[in-house]
């Protein structure tokens, strides 16, 4: 499963790319827009949060808590229930925040401000995986939660010692951290989200866990249906339902997409040959790859690739 894991997680070429401090003092509320292949985390340090999803779901989080929002949804963050919010970047603006230390606002008080360490995750873009499609709208952990999970909280620990120094590298160890982070915290809430259960037992399940290395390990094969199930032991009928059951996807429509994510990174390689590029994937021509990554992505690879350079 680790192996998978890792391997999915490298892929999406999960990056830190923001993090900072706030020291925000009553009354505060701030809406933070959704953007695409993109999470965020905020963790309160000392006061509270009130928290609204454009889905209408409210949470509060307060000393130690965290909450995680891995698919990028505008959401409101607010010292309590009820604030009209303004846009973080009209607040941004006024406050004359330019990204380096602590983001003020209002009259600094210290007993009665939220400070918070916040950060935010991208993702290569077209990132797409059963393991991401299955992520809940929002992941909060206590104090009491972290403890449970020593990996995630020593991680959290030292990112926010990071984001508190101003020491020579901190941006790069805080980016590194981040990304085990995110992982330790995935893993830390598989057992409260059924849909990304389903995902876990794919991965640990001895048959399907094993078509998924061979995908994964040899993705310019020539794999079928019956191919797969004869390697794993299972007639094509059972593998194909079980496979389906678990990662929301079919045999073939996984594969496909697999191809097709791999074939991200190497389209940022500006001499990189479309033809070679399908080789690489598993595609026999230009032709099959580029009607695939077109049906995918809305726009054919070169054009893709384009917008990327």
């Amino acid at each position: 499963m680790a192996d998978i894991l890792s391997d999915i997680f490298e892929t999406i070429r999960l990056r830190a790319t923001l993090y900072f401090r706030t020291d925000y003092s009553p009354p505060w509320a701030i809406t933070v827009p959704k953007y695409e292949q993109a999470a965020r985390f905020h963790l309160v340090v000392q006061g509270r949060c009130h928290i609204e999803l454009a889905s209408g779901t409210t949470t509060e989080i307060g000393p130690g808590d965290l909450i995680l929002i891995p698919r990028g949804q505008q959401h409101v963050l607010s010292d309590q229930k009820g604030r009209i919010p303004a846009p973080l970047e009209t607040i941004i603006e006024k406050s004359g925040y330019d990204g380096n230390g602590t983001f003020v606002l209002g009259e600094r008080n210290p007993s009665a401000a939220t400070q918070m360490v916040c950060g935010h995750f991208g993702f290569t873009k077209g990132a797409d995986h059963p393991l991401l499609r299955s992520l809940p709208e929002f992941i909060t952990m206590t104090p009491a939660d972290r403890a449970e999970n020593p990996i995630l909280d020593e991680t959290l620990r030292l990112v926010v010692r990071r984001v508190f120094a101003h020491s020579l590298g901190a941006s790069a160890a805080i980016s590194r951290l981040s990304e085990v982070f995110f992982i330790e915290a995935v893993r830390a809430s598989i057992n409260k989200n059924p849909e990304l259960s389903r995902i876990l037992e794919a991965m640990t399940d001895k048959n399907i866990s094993h078509s998924l290395e061979l995908i994964h390990q040899q993705t310019n094969h020539a794999w079928t249906v019956e191919t797969l199930a004869s390697e794993v032991g299972m007639s094509r009928s059972r593998f194909a339902e079980r496979f389906s059951n678990l990662l929301g996807d079919g045999p073939m429509g996984y594969l496909t997409n697999w191809r097709l994510q791999q074939a991200l990174p190497l389209l940022s390689q500006p001499n990189a040959n479309i033809q070679d590029i399908a080789n690489q994937v598993g595609y026999q021509s230009a032709s099959a790859f580029t009607r695939a990554f077109a049906q995918k992505f809305g726009t054919p690879p070169s054009e893709f690739r384009q917008k990327e350079i």
